[in-house]
């Protein structure tokens, strides 16, 4: 049985080139799979569509049976989000994989897949076509899956400049004697409304720099929603990000202070008590100046790691993808005609 897995460049095609392995649970059978990254759903996310590209590959190849893997929400014409969608006269499936929710990827898109070929293979099985995921729950996890999918701790390489300026910030910031009497003025609360405030900025500054919200290509209830869920899922990503870089500034901040402030020798200067508890408050409210000025205040490189945060842009390069492969297909068939 010779099975195509396609699957989207990157992150599916790694969870694809995993399951190169698989087979079949009754060992009768044996399954030849063949793995083929291609954006198979580039230009439309009409599950249809996908279909059709899938099948077009299949009689390319010589395959008996194919599988696409996708990292993009699927919906069907009621809106519904799908997890699966199954052609069984031309044995033909779509697996979404933000739809198994994000966690243990590897292991669940294993299972999802067995099962996918073992009951296409077989024609005597009576499987539902379309799996559809729960209204409310259901949209969760996929903007889980969604997040999870655009891997939020690869953004701090991307955010290198601004981090390298944050900590320049955060460095002066800590030894003066303006900042130590803000701190020691501020209640629990400004000090948890400064921080929302500071990762709030630079992420709304990251939308705006890098042109990552998404807008509808028309008005139609599908449309709007997968922009509604592109946009969220950029939010949350770009907030775990500037998350992460948070309290890695209040841990390398922390550590600074440590090491180059004396609290008693700054408190006689300010005439005040001050301890080494009070480092902790002190950090906390660094951090928050450094981010803003760090994000704000630096130019912020144009960096792969940051378009990757939004689908909106990864849809853009696997089009741009595409187009070169076209091109370059075409060059080829001009050269042979030659």
């Amino acid at each position: 049985m010779r099975v195509g897995l396609v699957a989207d460049p990157a992150a599916p095609t790694e969870i694809a080139e995993g399951l190169a392995d698989l087979e079949a649970h009754d060992g009768n059978d044996t399954w030849q799979i063949s793995v083929l990254s291609e954006p198979f759903t580039t230009g439309s996310e009409d599950i249809e569509v996908a279909i059709d590209r899938l099948q077009d590959q299949a009689r390319d190849k010589g395959w008996d049976l194919v599988v696409g893997l996708t990292e993009l929400p699927l919906h069907d014409h009621q809106g519904r989000h799908l997890l699966v969608q199954r052609d069984p006269d031309r044995r033909t499936a779509v697996l979404s994989l933000p739809a198994l929710g994000g966690l243990r990827m590897h292991a669940r898109a294993r299972r999802a897949v067995r099962s996918l070929v073992s009951a296409m293979a077989d024609p005597n099985t009576q499987d539902v076509q379309r799996v559809t995921l729960p209204q409310l729950r259901g949209r969760w996890r996929l903007l889980l899956g969604m997040v999870l999918a655009n891997r939020p701790w690869r953004l701090v390489p991307g955010l290198k400049s601004a981090l390298v300026a944050a900590l320049a910030t955060g460095a002066v910031a800590t030894i003066n004697s303006t900042v130590w009497l803000l701190a020691g003025s501020l209640s629990w609360w400004r000090l948890v409304v400064a921080t929302i405030a500071s990762v709030g900025l630079v992420v709304a500054w990251l939308v705006i720099d890098g042109e990552l919200w998404d807008r509808p290509d028309d008005d139609s209830p599908q449309a709007q929603e997968r922009s509604r869920l592109y946009n969220a899922s950029t939010l949350v990503t770009l907030m775990a990000g500037v998350i992460i870089c948070y309290f890695a500034l209040y841990a390398v901040n922390l550590a600074w202070a440590f090491f180059v402030l004396d609290p008693a020798l700054m408190g006689s200067y300010l005439d005040a008590s001050r301890s080494y508890g009070d480092l902790l408050v002190l950090t906390w409210f660094v951090a928050s100046i450094a981010t803003v000025g760090g994000g704000l205040g630096s130019g912020l490189e144009s960096d792969e790691a940051i378009r990757a945060a939004a689908y909106s842009k990864r849809e853009e390069d696997r089009r741009a993808r595409l187009a070169r492969d076209r091109t370059r297909g075409g060059d080829r068939g001009r050269s042979g005609r030659r």
